[in-house]
């Protein structure tokens, strides 16, 4: 067996130590007995009870989780239904709608995104930006993603289940219920877990969209690490962290048992 050279081991672990260390520095110093990032001055959990406490910070967890678990449930039926439209109807149009949104750059979505709500939902409805516009905006990228994993599932699926079904009788809406939809099941549950993770980290669209007194948590973080990067802000984003990693690889697990079902 051919061991890899060393100069690629060194290579590996460089790479990892300069995505992982910034992230182990932050939960690190989120721990920090000091106001002060500066030097390391002892343990404590003092920040996490700050934090805990803090109002704004409350508020912008509140509304992050609202908006996210919102765009996700929306994002999730619209993105299924997007990937079954593109599986049955083979229209090269459809993909590139779908996939658009994923595709492009998260400021120019953005501006885009501000431009419509300020040039069609202000002047005809008088609707100004706030929660909703928000909720739009991260309905509109999130469905992208959940449409690729629903669509990766339907192309390793066997099409005879399928003409089986319908020879034994089923009705399409038959089909659907009691052999499509438990099949893809897994796939959803991950898109939507994907679309939460993603919705709850979002920072660059959600600047653009948001409306006067709407805050989330990358935008309260945004409005505290301009004054000074203090414990507190490690300690949010500590949590944060690990909420967004945790989603990951739970949909990365819903979705790997997904495509391993599908091949036997």
């Amino acid at each position: 067996m051919r061991r890899n050279p060393l100069w690629l081991w060194a290579a590996a672990l460089a790479a990892y130590a300069f995505l992982y260390l910034p992230l182990l520095i932050v939960v690190l110093y989120s721990f920090n007995d000091s106001r002060l990032n500066a030097e390391w001055v002892g343990f404590t959990l003092h920040w996490y009870s700050e934090l805990f406490n803090d109002a704004n910070m409350l508020i912008a967890a509140r509304n992050s989780l609202l908006i996210a678990a919102t765009a996700s449930l929306a994002a999730t039926l619209l993105g299924t239904l997007a990937g079954l439209a593109i599986h049955r109807y083979k229209l090269r149009i459809l993909p590139v709608l779908a996939i658009t949104p994923v595709a492009m750059p998260e400021i120019l979505l953005g501006v885009s995104l501000l431009l419509f709500f300020n040039l069609v939902f202000r002047p005809w409805l008088g609707l100004e930006l706030g929660m909703w516009s928000v909720i739009v905006a991260h309905i509109t990228f999130c469905i992208g993603f959940v449409t690729i994993v629903v669509r990766v599932s339907l192309l390793g699926m066997d099409e005879s289940i399928f003409e089986a079904a319908r020879d034994l009788g089923a009705t399409p809406w038959q089909t659907f219920r009691l052999v499509t939809f438990p099949l893809i099941l897994p796939a959803v549950m991950a898109g939507a877990l994907m679309s939460f993770s993603l919705s709850l980290d979002d920072f660059v669209i959600t600047f653009f969209t948001a409306g006067v007194g709407v805050s989330t948590l990358p935008l309260e973080i945004y409005s505290m690490i301009k004054i000074a990067v203090t414990p507190e802000v490690n300690a949010v984003s500590t949590l944060l962290m690990l909420l967004t990693l945790g989603m990951i690889v739970l949909a990365s697990r819903i979705h790997g048992k997904a495509v391993r079902s599908i091949g036997v």
